[in-house]
């Protein structure tokens, strides 16, 4: 019954390196966008709320508050694949894996597992693949082109989120917390997987989609919810 997400490796990255050759023709450099170090639980975090959402240019983008949202709202799931896991489920259930902090949901299952390319090493510490940082790379070397705009405003938005959940000073809203029906079917609230936003991709079993009139469709994902009686 998990909601895994689909094996992507987004096909954005192309788009981001073409956007970034555009970018450095002709703008003076802007202060550097600065994200928390990789190695600390807020800037893997933050990475990988960056690897999961569009930039300009990339497809499935819509608008900056849908991305920034969209942020908000994956950043609620890994929370509730924590510690908002609603009864009767069980964490394992939900989450796939007994998990002890956010980076044990981020890497459960390994390289392939929930969030493809992220996985701890041998040494068991949290890692990327070289695409997810290749990306990000580039995303801040976009942001750095001319005067900070949507790249460096969506940069810093999961910067801010992510320190800010890990010292538990977050103050944005969970979006899917008032979905307490989808479709008639009583609902448990608030998501707890997302996959890519096509028909084709469903999680199944005690997963509900929710559809695009309450949110559902966030940041080229979409979101599930919970049955509240599982069947």
């Amino acid at each position: 019954m998990l909601a895994r997400k689909r094996q992507t490796g987004w096909p954005w990255a192309g788009a981001a390196l073409a956007l970034g050759l555009a970018a450095g023709r002709g703008f003076a450099a802007s202060p550097a966008v600065t994200l928390p170090a990789a190695t600390n639980t807020a800037g893997y975090v933050c990475r990988l709320l960056i690897n999961e959402v569009p930039f300009p240019g990339e497809r499935g983008y819509r608008s900056e508050a849908d991305t920034k949202t969209a942020m908000e709202a994956l950043l609620f799931v890994l929370d509730g694949r924590l510690r908002r896991v609603p009864a009767p489920y069980r964490q394992a259930q939900v989450a796939a894996t007994t998990a002890k902090d956010i980076l044990d949901v981020i890497t459960a299952g390994g390289v392939h597992g929930q969030f493809d390319g992220f996985y701890r090493d041998a040494r068991g510490q949290p890692a990327m693949v070289s695409r997810v940082g290749a990306r990000i790379d580039n995303l801040v070397r976009i942001a750095g082109q001319g005067q900070p705009g949507k790249f460096a405003h969506l940069l810093q938005h999961a910067s801010t989120l992510a320190t800010a959940y890990v010292a538990e000073k977050l103050t944005c809203t969970d979006p899917h917390a008032p979905v307490k029906a989808v479709r008639g079917i009583p609902a448990t609230g608030s998501a707890y997987g997302w996959m890519a936003d096509e028909l084709r991709f469903n999680p199944g079993g005690n997963f509900l989609r929710i559809p695009d009139e309450q949110r559902g469709s966030l940041g080229g994902n979409r979101f599930f919810t919970l049955r509240k009686d599982p069947q």
